[in-house]
């Protein structure tokens, strides 16, 4: 049986009248009122452009291990098998991404 593809979820959403959109590797939509963002992919800085979207959404959820979002707040989930940004971002060498996970360990009982 062949592998699995991993997916990649890009969720559209908005806080404090605000639209954002967030990549994450998982998701959870076991609670009848919330979606569960975890594992998130947010864009690395550090280039000679700085894009002030991609630095206002790293400092408010740069460091969030699971986001519990209303399911009023969201308006679109799509899910991808490959970075759909990928191909611009391989144009672009200064913008870069990094994953945000197991940033809290649980301790050993």
């Amino acid at each position: 049986m062949p592998p699995v593809p991993k997916s990649l979820f890009r969720v559209h959403f908005t806080w404090k009248e605000k639209e954002y959109s967030l990549k994450a590797n998982s998701l959870d939509m076991t609670h009848p009122y919330f979606v569960a963002i975890k594992d998130l992919v947010l864009p690395r800085g550090g280039g000679v452009l700085i894009n002030p979207a991609d630095d206002d959404i790293r400092k408010l959820f740069g460091d969030v291990r699971q986001l519990m979002l209303p399911l009023q707040s969201v308006s679109l989930i799509e899910e991808f098998t490959e970075d759909p940004d990928g191909k611009k971002e391989a144009e672009d060498e200064g913008k870069k991404e990094v994953l945000i996970t197991n940033r809290f360990p649980k301790k050993p009982s």
